[in-house]
């Protein structure tokens, strides 16, 4: 599988998040402890949202993130107020750059840790379902990008949680009807450059993990001598496959079966079936 990072607040340095926790998403790609490969090393990206461009930024490579200087350059450069992070473990497809996340649409980025069950005999189902006009826009052989277009598809710029649910039940039922016992397991970001939303859900019911941060008043209250947190504002959130670190009262696991909407203001979590 894969592990990967969203953040959301303050504008933030790339690199203070990539790089320097004690368990960084970069130190995960090598020593992950929550996933089912411990190492991550089929390629990653991140992408970002500047201040000017309607559209995110995308970079990706096939090679691990761990040694590659180009990232860390660009890391070392690019701030943001929101941004992806993934670093990738094939379940099959070729490791190639256009199978690497973040996808990306418009103003949408998107990436996905878990997989479609017997995808090689979905896929083509699931394929002929995704909008004529976007089907020319698939680039890479994921289910990842496939679950993607079939959620704009499906309603993605009206109503974000409706479209994810909306294309997990058509996984589901397609899958169900070709006897895939447990067709989908995923954790999903998903963000349009204002809110980001972030789902847990499986089949089974035994989703892969992941955790989102407490509010920074608390932890800065309880670890006022993390140097990050002395400029981040109260609404800044992180959302993450595994926690970057061992400290206290920072990290919370995601409920399973759910949706987190990350917003200015008050966050929410919403209860997600696919439908």
């Amino acid at each position: 599988m894969c592990r990967w990072l969203a953040y959301s607040g303050q504008d933030v340095l790339l690199g203070d998040l990539l790089y320097k926790p004690e368990h960084s998403l970069i130190d995960q790609s090598l020593h992950s402890r929550m996933g089912v490969e411990t190492t991550n090393g089929d390629g990653f990206g991140v992408g970002w949202y500047g201040a000017e461009a309607a559209a995110p930024a995308v970079i990706r490579d096939t090679g691990p993130a761990w040694n590659n200087r180009n990232l860390r350059e660009i890391a070392s450069h690019v701030r943001s107020p929101l941004f992806f992070a993934h670093v990738r473990a094939s379940t099959g497809t070729a490791v190639q750059q256009t199978n690497c996340h973040p996808f990306r649409h418009g103003r949408w980025m998107w990436m996905h840790n878990g997989a479609i069950a017997e995808f090689h005999r979905l896929r083509r189902d699931l394929s002929m379902a995704i909008d004529p006009a976007l089907f020319s826009e698939l680039e890479g052989s994921t289910d990842s990008e496939v679950m993607f277009y079939l959620a704009i598809t499906l309603g993605l710029d009206q109503d974000a949680p409706g479209a994810v649910a909306r294309m997990a039940g058509l996984i589901e039922r397609l899958g169900r009807s070709q006897g895939v016992e447990d067709p989908l397991q995923m954790t999903v970001a998903v963000a349009d450059g204002e809110r980001l939303w972030t789902f847990r859900y499986s089949s089974r019911r035994a989703s892969r993990s992941l955790f989102y941060s407490s509010r920074v008043d608390t932890v800065r209250a309880l670890h006022p001598d993390l140097e990050f947190l002395g400029g981040a504002s109260d609404d800044t959130r992180l959302v993450v496959s595994e926690p970057l670190g061992d400290l206290p009262g920072v990290w919370n696991e995601v409920p399973e079966g759910s949706c987190a909407v990350v917003q200015h203001g008050t966050d929410e979590f919403l209860p997600f079936e696919p439908v």
